[in-house]
């Protein structure tokens, strides 16, 4: 037996889906407003904690060779090799830790500045290796997608700080 499928209604004249009402609009952008802030701080906890976990095992992380280069050429050599890596993994963990569970932003976000600073160091200390040919490498594009958690820290912070969005 076939079956006839279900149409959505059309708006009259236009043959068109009816538009959602104003109401039901506003209603939408409202739930954004109170909870898109939110989810943003989670999911951005998620992934800096997800790439900290990976430190910990060694040679899970295809960033691993990366940050003991940088943290080598931003300590003039006291951190290097294991233990820049383990610093960072305990450090992304930590960040993680307080972006998911909302607990010490203020801090957490102050010290996740400094942290974002030294992530995309490796392209002003590293621009030959990162970007041979000028095209950038596998690791210049693993450095270049924080340039998203950038963003997603401002907008987290600038709330945290006060900021109506």
């Amino acid at each position: 037996m076939a079956t006839t499928p279900i149409s959505e209604p059309l708006e009259p004249g236009t043959g068109r889906p009816p538009a959602l009402a104003p109401d039901r609009m506003t209603r939408f952008a409202q739930a954004l407003a109170r909870h898109s802030i939110t989810a943003l701080r989670i999911s951005l906890g998620l992934v800096i904690a997800g790439f900290g976990a990976l430190k910990f095992i060694p040679g899970a992380s295809p960033a691993e060779a990366l940050v003991m280069q940088t943290t080598e050429a931003l300590t003039f050599g006291v951190v290097s090799d294991t233990t820049a890596v383990v610093i960072t993994a305990v450090l992304e963990t930590l960040l993680g830790l307080i972006l998911l569970t909302g607990r010490g932003l203020r801090l957490g976000l102050v010290v996740m500045a400094g942290w974002l600073v030294a992530i995309m160091a490796p392209v002003v200390l590293f621009p030959g290796e990162l970007f041979p040919e000028g095209f950038p490498t596998l690791a210049a594009q693993y450095v270049l997608k924080d340039l998203i958690l950038a963003a997603a820290w401002a907008v987290v912070a600038a709330q945290v700080l006060g900021a109506r969005l």
